[in-house]
């Protein structure tokens, strides 16, 4: 497998929709219960797709339920970095973090092994974006950060061996946030009780944006993985830092320093690497 043009394209666009969905979350006046809300609302959108496609194979259905319930930390770390941390900083370590992960283990459990510049590339992507989260902050949103970054490494190597096994990603893909929704809405209820349903009647609009946001991203990603080294893929959808670093610019009027630019210079590059 190599990572196509149409591959990287298609990636990049599921990157830009993260990114769009974790400023939707940073500007939440409850992070904690916007990532229930993010997760119920991509668990409607599922449903509705994955009922019109074929049932993934029963081979993938462990790695989803695993998938599923590895996500109940991810978004409790994910509102808790939010908490604490600025999004040009929890982002970068939580989406930088992940991928370098993944690369070291990938080997192991894919059996893919990268050339020097593809090597290159993975490096230079991988510095740039911790990069970008260099400089004094929050412990507690460093805390959460890092936890999440080991969180979003393990169910990106489940979910690539549950995609890889359901011979239909799409499928797989909507199929887990469904499962998702129910166990993310579970913990949630057990913590916030009856809040959780005033929050969705309330937040309904913010729902829908974000849960189809996030419902694409995702599922894109799951289709590249099958299609293009596992590693690879993830670096490449890290570059959803970049699309975050702009809508904080833009969006959320956070500061445009020399550090960060520098940081983007070095992910651009390893993009290059990784295409030679």
């Amino acid at each position: 497998m190599e990572l196509t043009l149409p591959v990287t394209l298609a990636v990049l666009g599921a990157a830009f929709l993260h990114a769009c969905w974790n400023a939707l979350l940073k500007s939440s006046s409850d992070k904690q219960l916007d990532t229930v809300a993010i997760s119920v609302g991509a668990g409607i959108v599922g449903l509705a797709v994955a009922i019109w496609l074929p049932p993934p194979a029963r081979e993938s259905w462990p790695w989803l339920a695993a998938s599923a319930a590895v996500h109940v930390a991810y978004f409790a770390f994910l509102g808790g970095a939010y908490h604490w941390g600025e999004l040009s900083y929890a982002y970068p370590i939580m989406r930088g973090g992940g991928p370098v992960i993944v690369a070291l283990c990938s080997a192991a459990v894919f059996g893919e092994v990268f050339g020097p510049l593809q090597s290159l590339g993975v490096g230079l992507v991988c510095a740039g974006i911790v990069a970008f989260a260099y400089g004094r902050h929050d412990r507690r949103a460093t805390f959460f950060a890092l936890a999440n970054a080991v969180v979003i490494a393990a169910y990106t190597l489940i979910d690539a061996r549950g995609a890889r096994a359901s011979h239909s990603p799409v499928a797989y893909a909507m199929w887990f946030f469904f499962a998702q929704a129910l166990t993310v809405s579970a913990f949630a209820g057990w913590r916030r009780g009856r809040e959780v349903q005033r929050y969705l009647v309330r937040n309904w609009p913010r729902i829908f944006i974000g849960a189809v946001f996030t419902a694409g991203s995702y599922a894109v990603a799951l289709w590249a993985m099958t299609r293009a080294p596992v590693a690879l893929v993830a670096v490449l959808r890290e570059t959803a830092v970049l699309f975050g670093a702009l809508i904080g610019v833009l969006v959320l009027r956070e500061a445009v320093t020399l550090r960060r630019l520098v940081a983007t210079g070095a992910v651009v590059a390893g993009l290059v690497a990784l295409k030679l």
